[in-house]
This record gives structure tokens, sequence and C-alpha cells, in this order.
């Protein structure tokens, strides 16, 4: 064998010798040394969510409706009688009282009629007061008589008519009000149920709406509501009547509403806003922001309890504006997570920072 080739066998049993020597020393040791300890995980970090302290208060909710401001009292009044107008008595936009005379119609002769039938019935009572002396002695027949009553009875119903008639030339005012339109002028023949006046009374209006089936158990007679007019200006009405059966279109309950019109403002027929007052309940006042919805859908928010554990309550939303929202359903002191509350799941224990302190 060469002297090259012993060089190359050498080399590969030192190669060998190594490798054996490295296999008893390293991984045998290993095998048979004892595991090692498992390494102690440390605790986890609590989640720190910013929170804001809020405490319930008592708060009146209301009912935000639509609808429609009427006078209290408007009625077209009508000729009675046929007739020329002789004077007018009331201008267009006149306030006017009870009672008030509005037109006087002419006369047509229908004075010397209540004349002609008070004096018939006058007769008629003479004879028949003659006819009782002479029944009381059976002189006259018990016929007479009837008739004679009989006559005096459609005498009186004549006479009563006529005098109608006469009142019907002077139509008067039914309740105070305000000339609010006019038919006739002086001169001009009216008819039977010719229109002439209409009368509307404004220092105190009628306003209509319609109330969300939901909601038609919270309103009742009685309460105070607050009417928002287009100008800005606001009136103070009370609920006079809520319908007892819904309409069947709409499914919504009709409600009357008295409003207080002291200063004659010009808003009949127009419409306005109506916030019905509801009773008083304890409830809070939060941003929108911090609403969420629950799995069921409904809204709801996050806060913190005692044992610092994340609770998620569903809230009843009485009215929300672009400030905040008045909600009840939550306990009377509760912690709002008012930051961080996407990071954190229901019943995770986190570390509650107060708002206020955050911002020091």
């Amino acid at each position: 064998m060469s002297k090259g080739k012993w060089g190359s066998l050498g080399l590969s049993l030192l190669v060998i010798i190594a490798l054996a020597v490295w296999l008893a020393t390293g991984d045998i040791k290993m095998a048979s040394e004892a595991a090692p300890e498992k390494q102690e995980i440390g605790e986890r970090e609590l989640t720190s969510v910013q929170v804001e302290s809020l405490i319930a208060r008592l708060h009146e909710p209301g009912l935000l409706l639509q609808g429609q401001l009427e006078p209290w009292h408007a009625v077209m009044i009508s000729a009675r009688v046929a007739g020329t107008v002789e004077k007018i008595e009331v201008d267009l936009g006149q306030h006017v009282k009870s009672g008030d005379t509005l037109v006087t119609l002419s006369d047509d002769g229908r004075r010397a009629v209540v004349d002609r039938w008070r004096a018939r019935v006058r007769s008629l009572e003479a004879d028949l007061a003659a006819a009782r002396k002479l029944r009381s002695n059976n002189l006259a027949s018990q016929s007479e008589m009837l008739k004679l009553e009989s006559e005096l009875a459609a005498a009186n119903a004549e006479l009563a008519a006529a005098r109608l008639d006469v009142a019907h030339l002077t139509p008067k005012a039914p309740f105070d009000g305000i000339i609010n339109a006019r038919d006739v002028e002086q001169g001009g023949l009216v008819q039977v149920g010719s229109p002439m006046f209409e009368l509307v009374r404004i220092d105190r209006l009628k306003a209509t709406g319609q109330i969300p089936q939901q909601s038609a158990g919270k309103v009742s007679p009685g309460q105070r509501v607050r009417v928002d007019l287009l100008n800005g200006k606001k009136l103070d009405g009370i609920v006079t009547f809520v319908a007892s059966a819904a309409n069947p279109e709409t499914r919504s309950f009709a409600v009357e509403i008295a409003v207080e019109n002291p200063d004659l403002r010009r808003v009949a027929g127009g419409s306005a806003s109506f916030r019905i007052a509801l009773p008083e309940v304890k409830a809070m006042f939060i941003s929108p922001a911090y609403l969420s919805l629950g799995d069921d859908g409904r809204p709801g928010v996050k806060y913190v309890n005692e044992d610092n554990r994340v609770v998620f309550s569903t809230v009843e939303l009485l009215s929300v504006a672009t400030n905040g929202a008045w909600v009840t359903g939550l306990p009377d002191e509760i912690r709002l997570i008012t930051r961080g509350g996407g990071f954190v799941s229901v019943g995770e224990q986190v570390r509650p920072v107060d708002a206020a302190e955050d911002r020091g």
C-alpha cells in the first residue's frame, strides 16, 4: 500500500474516532440527565381601559310628535233667514265678544207677523178662559174646550217661530273670537244657508297629531306638552284626548292637545312639533359614541363592575341627540368604559383608569 493511501486512511479513522467520542460525551450524557424544570410563565398583564363614573339622576323623558295647530273654535255663521244686508256691524280681523251683533238683515214684515200671532194668542187665551167658565156651569162641551186648547197651542208655536225669525235678522257671535272671513256686503241679498262670517278663537289652540302604537300607553289626558313653532317660539299645552283605538291604516292613535296662545300668535292652521312630557325616571346621559349593539341587536354599553370585570348591559333609549342620549336599564352607579372597550370582552378582568386621572 502506498504512503498516500495510508495517509487518507489515517485521516478517515481519526474523523470516525472524533465522532464516536462526541456522541459518547454529548448525546448520551444529555439523555442520561433529568429533564429540565418547566419554565414558569409570568402573570398576564391586565388590559387597561379608560372609565368614567356616572350616577343616574331623575329625567323627564319626552315623546316627540309632528302635527297641526287649529283654532280652538272655528265656525262659519250662515244666514238663517232670507233678507237684504242693511248693516254690517263688524270688520275683518275685529275681536268680538259672545253675543255681539254681527250684521242686521231687512225686516221684510217679520215683526208684523209676530204682532199678528201675539194678538191671536191673546184672543184664544180669552176664549179658552170663557169656555172654562161655561164648562163649569155645563154650558160648554168638552170638545169645544179641546178645540180651543189645540188652536192656542198652534198659535203659540207660530208666535215662537215668528219671534225666532226676527232674532235671526241680527245674528250674534256664539263665542269670543276674531272675524276671520266675511262673505257679505252691505245691500247684498242672502238666502237661508248663505255663509256670512267665519269666527275663530285663537287665544287657545287645538293641536292634533298621531302617537305610534308602541308609545300610546305612555300618554294620557293631563300630561304637559311643549309646542315648538316653526319660528322658534314655544307654547305650553295639555293633552286633552287620546284615542282608544288606532287608525287601521297607520296603526297610530290620534291625540288632541289644548295649547294656550295668550299673545294671539298667527299660527293656527300651521304645523308644529310637540314634546309630550312623560313620567320621570332614573336615567343616565351618555355620548352615543359609547353605545354598541349586543348579540340580539339591542343597544347597550360596556362598564366595569366592582370586581373590575367587563359587563355589557342593554339599555332603553329615552331620547337621542347629537350631543348625547338619555338611557335607562343600568345600575344607579357605573364606571362606563369610554376608551378601550373594543379590545376587551365581556367577563374579562381589566385595569380601569379613571378618565379624570388619565387627563391629569
